[in-house]
């Protein structure tokens, strides 16, 4: 019997890594995807929760300042994974997703259940978009085509998510890095991009052909450290940042779709864990984000939070140091 061939990478051609084997990337010392048959058993299970199919976030719409200069850190949520960071006179969007289903399709998939906590019209001039990898409540190619027209910021991916942007956005300015990889942005500020670990898809076709990737934003008041999406594999990759990095003054740490864990958990972590996360990594504060907007997993909509606050109190941190952001929320981070 001939041995079925692998099927070449359509995004990433390089040498061999500790994290990619000439055609895949994947997690070292980690576990992969759940295979499909594993899919199906979770669909089918009948384990899913009922989300309200809006639920508006009590804050308003955030009216964000052009800039904040200096030491100051501003951050403000937008929804998901999407959070604009404002320091060193910069502004950051990690994750940009305005549209309002998490799909390839206008149709179906994921919709949003609140507003973006910024209308795309108030953004301030964007400098810089982080991009963690490319499933679709991450990459959405509709809000980078918006900001590349308005904005023309410089995009840092990991590697091979590069050519799907480039792809689906001619012209835009792109930074693709593989982990340890680092970009020197100007105003005393560098990007680190970071192990995490997750996965990638954009189809049934090209699993972790481009690879998945946390960002570290130093600057001159402090390090500002971006998860993306991750397990806690451990607390392996927490333990590297503060490692490498000392710590952190801010944290912005998944804290939502981890249900059902016996399929989720080595690709998200849950509450809890986020909680470990921020003390293994040594982050002052932390913000809670992947929760409350798309509906991705079986967990009802608020249990997030609520777990956050309960795993806060079991460890006796105070609950303003980790806050599930909300849309609209905006958050002036201490100096620590």
């Amino acid at each position: 019997m001939v041995a079925k061939k692998k099927a070449a990478n359509r995004y990433y051609s390089g040498p061999h890594s500790d994290h990619f084997d000439g055609t895949l990337f994947f997690n070292p010392r980690g576990k992969p995807p759940g295979r499909f048959t594993d899919l199906l058993k979770w669909q089918l299970s009948g384990g899913r929760s009922k989300w309200p199919a809006a639920n508006p976030s009590p804050f308003p719409q955030a009216k964000p300042a052009e800039r904040m200069e200096g030491s100051e850190l501003r951050v403000t949520m937008v929804g998901h994974s999407t959070l604009l960071i404002q320091t060193a006179g910069l502004n950051i969007l990690t994750d940009p997703v305005w549209s309002p289903r998490a799909s390839p399709f206008s149709f179906a998939g994921p919709k949003r259940v609140n507003p973006p906590g910024i209308a795309f019209a108030d953004l301030p001039p964007i400098d810089l978009v982080l991009v963690s990898h490319n499933h679709y409540d991450h990459l959405d190619l509709a809000t980078l085509k918006q900001l590349k027209a308005g904005h023309d910021p410089l995009v840092v991916a990991p590697l091979g998510n590069d050519a799907i942007i480039k792809a689906g956005v001619p012209g835009i300015r792109l930074s693709p890095q593989d982990w340890g990889g680092k970009v020197d942005i100007g105003k005393g500020a560098v990007i680190h991009v970071e192990p995490v670990h997750h996965w990638s898809a954009r189809g049934a076709g090209d699993r972790r052909m481009a690879l998945w990737a946390g960002f570290v934003v130093e600057t001159p008041g402090g390090n500002v450290y971006f998860a993306g999406d991750t397990g806690f594999h451990e607390g392996i990759n927490y333990r590297l940042m503060a490692e490498k990095h000392g710590g952190f003054r801010f944290a912005i740490l998944p804290i939502g779709a981890y249900e059902p864990r016996w399929f989720m958990a080595p690709q998200h972590q849950n509450p809890d864990e986020a909680v470990q996360g921020m003390r293994l990594c040594n982050a002052a504060h932390a913000a809670g984000c992947h929760w409350g907007t798309f509906q991705l997993t079986d967990e009802p909509m608020d249990e997030p939070a609520l777990k956050l606050g309960e795993a806060l109190d079991h460890r006796n941190i105070p609950r303003d140091r980790f806050r599930a952001l909300r849309p609209g929320e905006v958050w002036d981070v201490p100096v620590t």
